[in-house]
């Protein structure tokens, strides 16, 4: 990770509001809703970077927003208004919430890799998990069947899924295989940013340790960047560089991940901090 190289991933004043909003909106909120219209602001002026190599965590109590930021940019949610630049779509200079139908699956397909908390969103549960990572190979323009075989089998033997499995559903594999599967399918066509969302929530211990270990794996393996949500700050301990804190749908605080655990300023971050000692 080098500050100084060009951002994978900028993000300007993002906001999702749920509700015609009014002018009394950035004054009145309570928490993250409006006391006079009942708007509802589920992103409220974000911004963030995100650099070649490097793994921004974003940590938050549910309802903080963080979801809605990751969904938003993998175009699953409409910002009500905000800026996102990607390095490798059109040079870093076209905002991708203004990119054409084609230009967004594009998009997904080749420059971004998404895995969701819940792995329904992810992947087809009734199709071979082969052909799961064929359905995004496809998508980015693969035609040769024996190359995906290849790729899918590569893909999982990297995820530590036994090949033998490969024309099984993902319906019959455990949480924990089916995010491995996610990520796999998520990895590809290379991309140059990987969104993780609440991975390892709901999973086992032993299996949390596991799926964390796969992604420093990823990360030393393919130098891709990261953007980590979490609403546990020792998941972000474990692999952010960097971190930023969200309460109410606004960033109460962000810094190098280090620092954050050791002086925390804001009172939610010392919070979450104490709860890890």
């Amino acid at each position: 990770m080098c500050l100084n190289e060009t951002p994978v991933l900028q993000v300007r004043n993002f906001t999702l509001r749920y509700g015609s909003g009014c002018p009394a909106c950035g004054e009145r909120l309570e928490k993250n809703r409006c006391a006079l219209c009942g708007s509802v602001w589920a992103a409220n002026d974000l911004s963030l970077d995100v650099y070649p190599g490097e793994v921004l965590g974003i940590v938050g109590e549910s309802g903080s927003g963080k979801t809605t930021l990751m969904r938003s940019l993998y175009f699953d949610f409409t910002p009500t208004f905000g800026l996102a630049l990607l390095r490798d779509y059109q040079e870093g200079r076209k905002n991708i919430w203004e990119a054409s139908a084609a230009d967004r699956r594009m998009i997904k397909n080749r420059i971004m890799g998404m895995v969701y908390q819940n792995p329904i969103l992810g992947l087809r549960m009734n199709h071979s998990t082969a052909s799961n990572i064929a359905e995004k190979l496809i998508a980015a323009g693969s035609r040769n069947a024996g190359q995906m075989t290849e790729r899918a089998r590569g893909l999982l033997e990297s995820v530590e899924i036994m090949t033998s499995r490969m024309g099984e559903a993902p319906r019959n594999f455990s949480g924990g295989m089916q995010q491995r599967v996610q990520i796999s399918k998520a990895l590809a066509n290379n991309p140059a940013l990987l969104l993780l969302d609440e991975v390892t929530t709901g999973l086992d211990l032993s299996v949390q340790a596991r799926v964390l270990d796969l992604i420093r794996k990823i990360k030393a393996e393919y130098g891709i960047s990261i953007l980590l949500v979490s609403h546990d700050l020792a998941v972000v301990r474990m692999l952010a560089d960097r971190t930023i804190v969200m309460l109410d749908g606004k960033i109460a605080e962000s810094g190098l991940t280090d620092q954050i655990l050791e002086d925390p300023q804001h009172a939610y971050t010392q919070q979450l901090v104490h709860s890890l000692i």
